[in-house]
């Protein structure tokens, strides 16, 4: 299990606490990490051992993770044979949900292999996912119909279930599914309100928080504390600050808050307090626009949508010049050190500096250069795009398959669950940007659109010179 979760150096430290007899040996181990096909070829164990059949399975594990088509040739070429037949279920189930995370259309007869094993909430939500590629709706459904209360009632699955309803002939059913998330303001809300034929219409303006309301919450000591900490650019104490202090606050306090927050340029506690309201909103501080007028001329310079660049990068920073992530992205629109210098060598930039990074025009300037160019190797798609500018080119291009796939179905596809999370709220965020700044609308499944299967040997090998960027 630990080697199949992509956590090798924890399988390692497990064997110490094994009885002896039952711990698989360091070198054989680390002979099956580094080169698990030629194990398979040749395995010179005995599988009425459980720690040699377990080598088997974590060879399995790893070939399924480059090759899953592969690691089930192995599999079903007599190695399953000397399993008991209560194994064949687990090792099934590796094989099935390595070749979904790949989109093998394979891997929903795999999971069939598995038998009537009760299967675990992410396990069906892959095989839901391996069955929306394949549009086969009635595995959509029978998929979702067997997740955990919880599960089922998550946005996503209720609009898919009301997508496979309706592609199985029962409209009347499918609109009521559609109408349990259709007035809610997210990813799933908006494709659920547009099944009905319902457009986008941005919340009445509740009315603005008055002076002493902005005054009571500002004198609440723990905002106070929180706006001296992001003065000192103490970012991560300041944001832990502010969110506990704004825990059960209704709406009039948070719009108060999130006003408190603008005033002091602290974009991004002003976006995410006005997220929280539940009856009174104010979407012009839920989706704040700083920095318009240099982004604007940026993606007009480009040639890009602006409310997708504000979008993206109300997703990416919130709008904080300083922001750095973990891995090294920085500002406006994150962008990491190799990207900067691949596109300032692109533009012949003059005195190119990291630090020039945080300067919310330079780093527009390099940010929507290279969303341009992701946009362009994805064939004009922004969902395609915006995954290529979260997880990489070489990756998005991988996850595009050989036949052609729904903008919605591809997103709710993406293997990588932060880069899934990503592209959603990125395309979310667009029409809504789009609808506060007065744009003419359009709706968000037009926006999504289709992405085109990838050219024969896109994907394998990434462009020469093309940076990595997260």
């Amino acid at each position: 299990m630990l080697i199949d979760a992509n956590l090798v150096a924890a399988a390692k430290r497990s064997m110490d606490f094994l009885p002896r007899g039952e711990a698989i040996e360091a070198r054989r181990l680390n002979a099956v990490i580094r080169a698990p096909v030629k194990f398979l070829k040749k395995p010179q164990i005995d599988l009425a051992k459980g720690a040699d059949r377990e080598l088997i399975v974590a060879a399995l594990a790893l070939t399924a993770d480059d090759d899953p088509r592969a690691a089930v040739g192995f599999w079903k070429g007599g190695l399953s044979e000397a399993f008991p037949a209560e194994d064949h279920s687990s090792v099934w189930l590796i094989l099935a949900m390595n070749g979904a995370y790949r989109h093998v259309p394979e891997a929903l007869d795999w999971f069939g292999e598995a038998g009537n094993v009760a299967l675990t909430d992410e396990q069906l939500a892959w095989r839901a996912r391996i069955a929306l590629r394949a549009e086969k709706w009635a595995e959509v459904r029978s998929s979702i119909e067997r997740m955990s209360p919880l599960a089922k009632n998550d946005p996503a699955w209720i609009y898919w279930y009301g997508r496979a309803e309706r592609e199985l002939g029962s409209p009347l059913e499918a609109e009521g599914y559609f109408e349990r998330i259709a007035g809610e303001h997210h990813f799933y809300g908006r494709l659920a309100a547009e099944e009905l034929g319902v457009s986008l219409r941005i919340p009445s303006r509740a009315p603005l928080p008055t002076e002493e309301e902005i005054a009571e919450v500002a004198a609440i000591p723990g905002l106070k504390r929180a706006l001296a900490l992001y003065r000192v650019d103490m970012r991560t104490e300041a944001t832990k600050e502010w969110l506990w202090t704004i825990r059960g606050m209704d709406d009039r306090r948070l719009l108060a808050a999130a006003e408190l927050a603008r005033r002091n340029e602290a974009w991004d506690r002003a976006i995410s307090t006005a997220d929280r309201t539940v009856l009174a909103h104010n979407f012009y501080v839920r989706y704040l626009a700083p920095y318009r007028e240099v982004l604007a001329e940026k993606a007009r310079a480009r040639d890009l949508d602006e409310p997708w660049v504000l979008g993206l990068v109300r997703q990416e920073s919130r709008f904080i010049t300083g922001a750095k992530s973990a891995a090294g992205a920085t500002g406006l629109m994150q962008v990491m050190r190799p990207t900067a210098r691949w596109v300032a060598q692109r533009m012949r930039m003059r005195n190119f500096s990291w630090t020039r990074l945080s300067d919310p025009e330079f780093n527009a300037a390099v940010g929507t250069y290279y969303l341009k160019h992701v946009l362009n190797q994805s064939d004009g798609s922004p969902v395609l795009a915006a995954a290529a500018y979260n997880a990489g080119p070489t990756r998005a291009r991988l996850w595009r398959g050989t036949a052609p796939v729904e903008g919605a179905i591809f997103a709710e596809t993406i293997p990588f669950g932060e880069t899934r999370d990503y592209v959603k709220k990125v395309m979310a965020n667009t029409v809504y940007y789009a609808a506060v700044l007065g744009i003419t609308p359009t709706p968000l499944k037009t926006r999504l659109g289709t992405v085109t299967p990838r050219r024969s040997a896109e994907g394998v090998v990434a462009m020469q010179g093309e940076p990595v960027v997260r």
